[in-house]
């Protein structure tokens, strides 16, 4: 648009307001606004078009008016200049957010995994990240050896540092010879990753267990991963499976315990992430009870279904606004 046009165009729908100060006129305003916009014409444009269409519709004018019109002309440049920046900023926005989504994508793509499906074992999992990019990771590894295993693990962060550590998990887990050895044996390969790899201000915690379908035989082991929940279904019973070690990538030369526990029928291996005990109600922390109460209020139902409930449930305790990403995970023995 030049400005011979916008100058004959904004005098005519002007001229019309103010002769009539009628809607049509305010309406044919607001159309040509949006012109202008995409047009890109700037506010200081605008009005020092203004001034000088009603000098020339009214020569009369006083003078104090113009002065005023020369003054809002100023303070819509200095607007104009913040507001282009703005703009600027809004554009690198969108940009970072669509790299961001796109990262998102990668990501999920790259930490997926299958639940395997066995006739002796049911298992239910979730995990939902308290931003878009998710610092909890687990993954299933079902081996035609009648077992499998399940690794579960947590960035100390969140966002997209967190994000690439569990990247770089899941690819030094799928460079290991075979995932499917002894647990202290997978740890231990993953710490001289990690220690080698991460950053030193980053810590990464990791439980790695492994099912044997055929002796109903749980062998794991733990690098400062929050201790799993155990249900003797005979006992009716709760109590945590002892499991410690160090935080992978503290020491490249750690060693890493391994534990073993008999799965009985219908008994439960419960695995969380700290997004799960760390919970925040307006009195504080959620304490371990008040996690085993609600998994007791559903056990009669499946696995899957009970891990959905249960983070429901600690969702709505937290106003629906997750303060760390949340895995939970339940084995259980049908048969």
């Amino acid at each position: 648009m030049n400005y011979e046009k916008l100058e004959s165009e904004y005098k005519e729908i002007l001229s019309a307001y103010l002769n009539r100060q009628s809607e049509e006129a305010l309406y044919k305003g607001q159309e040509f606004s949006r012109r202008l916009l995409a047009e890109k014409v700037s506010p200081e444009e605008i009005i020092s078009v203004h001034k000088a269409m009603l000098q020339d519709l009214s020569p009369e004018i006083p003078d104090n008016i113009l002065h005023s019109l020369d003054f809002l002309l100023e303070v819509m440049i200095g607007y104009g200049i913040a507001y282009r920046e703005h703009q600027s900023l809004r554009h690198r926005q969108q940009e970072i957010q669509t790299e961001i989504e796109i990262a998102v994508n990668v990501q999920q793509t790259l930490l997926e995994t299958k639940i395997p499906e066995t006739d002796s074992v049911e298992i239910g999992a979730i995990s939902v990240p308290a931003k878009l990019m998710s610092g909890d990771y687990y993954h299933f590894v079902h081996s035609e050896k009648d077992s499998f295993s399940v690794a579960i693990a947590d960035v100390i962060g969140k966002g997209i540092p967190a994000a690439m550590c569990m990247s770089m998990i899941k690819y030094a887990m799928d460079s290991l010879p075979d995932t499917r050895v002894a647990p202290s044996y997978v740890l231990g390969n993953l710490n001289r990753v990690v220690e080698q790899n991460v950053d030193a201000s980053m810590f990464i915690t990791m439980f790695y267990g492994m099912y044997d379908l055929h002796k109903h035989l749980f062998s794991f082991s733990s690098a400062g991963h929050e201790p799993p929940l155990y249900f003797d279904a005979k006992k009716n019973e709760f109590y945590e499976l002892d499991a410690r070690g160090l935080v992978l990538g503290i020491d490249r030369l750690a060693t890493y315990q391994q534990y073993e526990k008999r799965i009985e029928v219908d008994d439960m291996v419960i695995l969380f992430s700290d997004g799960v005990t760390e919970c925040r109600t307006e009195e504080g922390f959620i304490e371990v009870d008040k996690i085993i109460d609600l998994i007791r209020s559903y056990i009669h139902l499946p696995p899957q279904a009970i891990v959905e409930l249960v983070y429901r449930d600690l969702e709505k305790i937290q106003d629906f606004q997750l303060r760390d990403d949340f895995t939970l995970i339940i084995l259980k023995r049908k048969v």
